[in-house]
């Protein structure tokens, strides 16, 4: 099951939704047809979940890390208690 680079690129516009209504009408034929290429077709979509998923993690570790440093360094501590007087209730 190898795929070619213009394999690639038709189902990565079919996956993001960018082909024209037409391709799209085309592809989706070509994936009832194709039971390999509804396979890559899926085996595209779970690398792009991955992918995501990785990239979401990162975020939340950098700013994970942006927090802590704003919030338990004393260098910081004004800036951490103008904050917290923001979000103070009334």
């Amino acid at each position: 099951m190898t795929t070619s680079w213009n394999e690639t690129q038709q189902i990565e516009t079919h996956l993001l939704g960018t082909n024209h209504p037409s391709d799209t009408l085309l592809f989706e034929a070509h994936l009832l047809l194709d039971e390999e290429l509804a396979e890559k077709v899926i085996m595209q979509q779970k690398a792009y979940e991955a992918i995501q998923r990785y990239g979401r993690k990162q975020l939340k570790s950098e700013i994970e890390a942006i927090h802590q440093t704003l919030f338990t360094q004393p260098k910081n501590t004004r800036f951490s208690q103008k904050v917290m007087r923001l979000f103070r209730k009334p």
